[in-house]
């Protein structure tokens, strides 16, 4: 997701997330009612699921009611091994806990039915678009799907998912997968079915009810990519995310295939300036704006379809395999499109926010934190992208391609951390890279360096000291490009840094009058830099 209102947002309560290592989701099939005459959702969830535990209980999360009024009341839960009949539950502290002795194995999975009824206290955001219209759309990072669905609302924890939705006729839904059904029912009302057959995470689940102007973008391998977006500013809209198609095949091209069966480009009432909901990409409503200004942010989302969708991260410690690869693969199609000097622009801009975020927020990217929008900031993001610019200057660019479609190839439907990053990258590259990650990844500080320059006329050397003023040190190679006046022309240097400090011997070309040096000249290192003019 793109994090453009992250900051509006941060007293948001998220609930810490319950690991169950001994079940594991296989399906949902989510039936939800919303009306026009209030907030109420009911909900009939049917989940299957397998390794049942021999004893104990089954845990699924769902938020109860709150002193506000707000949240949801189950009414009946069925076993659906036992033909249909009601077992006992408790629901306290927003869990459904259910005894493993009511449950009946049935082959290798069981299931149950959940009826439950309220209002959406967050997940599911009822309010009015910009126009006054109503709307209902799902919002579910990081771990929100619980407020309104009944579920294992952890990462980890991958399923299937259908959703049918029954709404007032005028509206149309937008949700993962394929759509299956579409049914007009008595009084007015429309039911709508959707099935995704990709395992995905709760957090990019998704349904989006609203008064939608739909159009079909085109194909891309047999993809159909379309743009739902309100009525009101359907020119507009269908300009903004047309570039979706091509960005869509860049990245099949760059990446590998394309996980779903189709990409809705949806205008919505988000909190997030995108959010990367599988085969369903929101954003934000005044992403509509007929300038077609945001082909980053579309790329940025669509990036998510491979990495955080379909290759997701194993808990939100490791979110930059998400969130870095999403920003940093968008700068690697901008200057596809745009030439190097865009993707040199970018990486400076974000090398300051790194930085400065760096002083106030010292931490790791790698970061254990249960306050998962915390998360949302300049490590995961922007550092993790800039590990991957590093790493790619690293072992070149052929071969961190071919690295990328290989960590995609391997955990496509599946979850990785970061050291299985790691041993991708190093079975690819054939390189030793632990240092590089345990540096750049584990370590809550950015290399800080004193640059100093002296030039020896007589032996036409110039000797440069580097020193590391961070406590940690850090091992790299700081590229040096020499200003020589009259036009003369020097090969660049890469300097090998180790040590706290270090003072290097240049021989320069005879007759060259050094100027100045300029570390770093084509932006490849994550470093603050402070250079002494040359004596």
């Amino acid at each position: 997701m793109k994090k453009i209102v992250l900051f509006i947002f941060s007293s948001l309560v998220v609930s810490k997330l319950i690991a169950q290592p001994t079940i594991d989701v296989i399906h949902y099939k989510h039936q939800i009612a919303v009306s026009d005459f209030n907030d109420t959702i009911e909900g009939i969830s049917t989940i299957t699921f397998s390794k049942l535990p021999a004893s104990g209980s089954i845990i699924f999360d769902l938020t109860g009611i709150t002193p506000d009024g707000k949240g949801m009341k189950i009414t009946n839960l069925l076993a659906t091994s036992l033909s249909s009949s009601s077992i006992p539950f408790s629901h306290i502290e927003d869990q459904i806990r259910i005894s493993v002795d009511k449950l009946i194995r049935k082959g290798d999975s069981s299931s149950v039915t959940i009826l439950y009824s309220g209002i959406p206290a967050d997940g599911l955001i009822i309010s009015k678009n910009k126009f006054g219209e109503k709307t209902f759309f799902s919002d579910n990072w990081p771990n929100r799907a619980h407020h309104w669905i009944p579920c294992v609302d952890n990462p980890a924890d991958k399923a299937t998912v259908e959703f049918v939705v029954t709404a007032p006729s005028h509206y149309q839904v937008v949700s993962n997968g394929i759509q299956i059904e579409e049914t007009n029912l008595p009084n007015n009302k429309k039911l709508t079915h959707w099935k995704e057959d990709v395992p995905l995470p709760t957090k990019v689940m998704v349904i989006g009810v609203a008064d939608f102007a739909v159009n079909h973008a085109g194909m891309v391998d047999c993809i159909p990519v379309s743009s739902w977006v309100f009525p009101e500013n359907r020119t507009e809209g269908f300009g903004d995310y047309a570039p979706a198609k091509d960005v869509l095949q860049w990245f099949i091209n760059y990446i590998g295939p394309y996980a779903f069966k189709k990409l809705a480009n949806v205008q919505s009432k988000t909190m997030f300036g995108g959010m990367e909901n599988a085969s369903a990409i929101f954003y934000f409503e005044n992403s509509v704006n007929g300038k077609k200004s945001e082909e980053a942010l579309i790329a940025h989302e669509i990036v998510h379809q491979w990495f955080g969708n379909s290759a997701t991260e194993k808990s939100f410690a490791h979110l930059w395999l998400s969130e870095g690869f999403a920003t940093y693969l968008t700068h690697v199609y901008i200057e596809s499109k745009y030439g190097t000097d865009s993707l040199q622009a970018r990486m400076k801009n974000e090398r300051e926010e790194v930085i400065a975020y760096g002083k106030l927020n010292p931490g790791a990217v790698v970061d254990n934190t249960t306050d998962y929008m915390s998360l949302l900031n300049a490590n995961s993001y922007q550092k993790g992208g800039w590990v991957l610019h590093m790493l790619r200057r690293e072992i070149g660019d052929s071969i961190f391609k071919k690295a990328v479609r290989k960590y995609y190839e391997l955990y496509a439907f599946k979850n990785a951390d970061t050291d299985d990053f790691r041993k991708v990258v190093e079975a690819v590259s054939g390189k030793d890279l632990k240092q590089f990650f345990k540096q750049w990844l584990f370590t809550g500080e950015n290399p800080k360096l004193a640059i100093e320059g002296k030039f020896d006329s007589k032996y036409n050397k110039v000797y440069i000291t580097v020193k590391q003023l961070q406590p940690t040190l850090f091992r790299f190679s700081l590229p040096i490009k020499f200003e020589i006046a009259e036009n003369f022309k020097h090969p660049s240097p890469l300097l090998d840094i180790s040590r706290k400090e270090e003072t290097f011997s240049i021989k320069l070309n005879p007759n060259s009058k050094l100027v100045n040096i300029i570390p770093d000249p084509n932006t490849s290192l994550l470093a603050e830099f402070s250079i002494k003019k040359i004596k």
